[in-house]
């Protein structure tokens, strides 16, 4: 759900937290729309000064921000066990109408919405690191109350930062965040597994590194502009009884890369699930 980031995106926002997330998004924000009006909370000297020179309107704290400014949303990119705390000091906001964007792994709009009462507009969503240089999946999903155009206006200010997506029922973004909010942890690891078991078979360390990374990146490429599934990808570079035929036979055994990947899933997601009770 990508499109023209200037179409229906807010005049004015406000963007409580400005860590490396927080500032990935400011970042894809003001060189798309260099007349959108941006607000940051952060009290992080460093890190509001460089939202600063990022050229957002900066504040320590929420008694800074003009009360009567004309914020139609208030991104949320604060740790999760700060979010429903932070939320209150912008309730002024949400009685006028602004709606809320989260970006906080594992704080349900449930609780979200304890924190500013039930007629709150709630867009809830699931980024992951490459959205800090506009490659990331961000999934989002929304309450009762959040209608097509916040729905709309979320999609706009996180489509410079990746490909954005909506599900219907948030039961599913603790599979979200299994697969791809914690994803990249696992391709690293790979290109580090990859690499490692290069130099066992005899490449120098360097080299092996380099081919690894650039073997991930340029799979990914093609598998990303391909019109086919990556399993024809892959039976297109599988000559009959040749190398990679072999290597296959370990990696897709019984008890081979499907069933590890399977089972990290499954250990994310329960976590993920965990962490939305706590």
């Amino acid at each position: 759900m990508n499109g023209d980031v200037s179409k229906n995106a807010p005049g004015e926002a406000l963007l409580v937290g400005c860590g490396n997330m927080g500032y990935a998004l400011l970042k894809g924000w003001l060189s798309e729309r260099q007349d959108v009006k941006v607000h940051v909370v952060e009290p992080d000297t460093n890190l509001r000064e460089r939202a600063r020179e990022a050229g957002a309107l900066v504040y320590p704290d929420a008694a800074g921000v003009d009360a009567e400014a004309a914020i139609e949303v208030i991104v949320v990119a604060v740790k999760p066990q700060y979010v429903c705390q932070v939320l209150t000091q912008y309730q002024h906001f949400v009685d006028r109408g602004a709606f809320i964007l989260s970006v906080a792994a594992g704080v349900t709009i449930a609780n979200m919405a304890l924190a500013l009462g039930p007629r709150a507009a709630i867009v809830r969503c699931m980024p992951n690191t490459p959205a800090a240089i506009g490659a990331g999946a961000l999934v989002c999903c929304a309450n009762d109350v959040a209608g097509p155009a916040e729905e709309q206006i979320a999609n706009q200010l996180l489509a410079p930062s990746g490909e954005v997506y909506f599900v219907a029922e948030e039961e599913l973004m603790d599979a979200v965040t299994a697969v791809s909010g914690s994803g990249p942890a696992y391709i690293f690891h790979f290109i580090e597994c990859l690499a490692a078991a290069g130099v066992k078979a005899g490449l120098p360390d360097g080299l092996a590194k380099s081919l690894a990374l650039q073997t991930v990146y340029g799979a990914s490429v093609l598998a990303k502009n391909s019109s086919v599934p990556a399993a024809t990808l892959r039976e297109q570079v599988t000559s009959p009884n040749g190398t990679t035929a072999a290597a296959l036979r370990v990696l897709m055994a019984p008890d081979g890369l499907g069933q590890v990947v399977e089972r990290a899933i499954n250990a994310a997601k329960s976590r993920s699930i965990e962490l939305g009770n706590e």
